[in-house]
This record gives C-alpha cells, structure tokens and sequence, in this order.
C-alpha cells in the first residue's frame, strides 16, 4: 500500500496541477484571443470551452442531462476507479496507467464543477488536413493512460513488463 502511496503523490497531485494551471493560464492568455500556432502551424493554441465530452460527444444535450452524465456520473465512475485501484492486486504498470486515466479525468471533472459544466480545452495538433480536437493537459494523461495499456497488453509489452518484475 506504501508504493500506491507514492505512486498516487508523484502521479495524480502533479497531473492535476499542471492541468489546472495549464487550464488557468489559457482563460488568461488565450480566452478572447486569436490562436497562435508554432512549428509551421503544426501546434496551436486556441481557447475552447467544451460543454461535451471528447470531440464535444454530448455537447448538444441538455444542461441538466450533461450534468448527470459528465459530472455525477463521471465522478462516481472515477471514485469507483480510485476504490478499484487501490483495493485490486497489480502491478505497478497497470497501477500507474490507471492513475494516468484517473488524474486526467479528476482534472476534467474538476474543470466541470467549477465552470459551469464546461472544460478548457487549449492545444491543437494538425499535420496538412488532419487535425485533433482542441485538447488539455488532463486529456493526455487519459489518453497516454489507454494506449499505455494497449502496449502492455501487445506481446512487447508483456515482454517488457515480464523482464521487469
């Protein structure tokens, strides 16, 4: 329980930092702002404010029905997942990606509660005609999160993950 400790202090607390203060530095710098691309417009930086889930899944239902689903719900979904983890046997790969999903999902939830039921949402990425959604420190971590269990579920990974314990 010691290393789940730990683990949840140098995962969960600095993620939910940064995506809070990345959060409140965009509705400070970028909120009203035209965006400002780099790299040959490869990376943006764009204010959004996402009343929907990813991809802004969700973003024309109700407001009430939003709050059920994105705030309540979700909450109780990663209350459930923080319980699981801790309480579940696993090792500390699959314990590290959950906390990945878990703190970027506290992040968003927290942003819902507190403003309005909406997320800031601040980074784009477009190569040529593709292009992300617009995003946030909060969904990286969820997403580093599932394709790090993806890995680890492939053959390589189990490798990997063999040769370590």
């Amino acid at each position: 329980m010691k290393i789940k400790a730990l683990l949840i202090f140098l995962v969960c607390l600095p993620l939910i930092g940064c995506d809070r203060y990345t959060k409140q530095q965009a509705v400070f710098l970028l909120k009203g702002q035209e965006p400002v691309s780099f790299l040959n417009g490869f990376f943006t930086l764009t204010y959004h404010e996402n009343t929907g889930a990813m991809l802004s899944l969700g973003a024309y239902l109700p407001e009430n029905v939003r709050f059920i689903i994105f705030t309540l719900l979700v909450g109780l979904v990663l209350v459930g997942g923080l319980i699981y983890l801790l309480v579940k046997p696993m090792n500390k790969y699959n314990f590290t990606l959950g906390l990945l999903i878990l703190s970027g999902g506290f992040g968003n939830l927290y942003d819902r509660a507190f403003n309005n039921g909406r997320v800031v949402d601040f980074m784009l990425l477009q190569a040529g005609s593709l292009k992300t959604g617009v995003f946030n420190v909060a969904d990286i971590a969820i997403m580093v999160g599932l394709f790090g269990f993806i890995f680890i579920s492939s053959k390589w990974g189990k490798q990997l993950t063999n040769q370590s314990n």
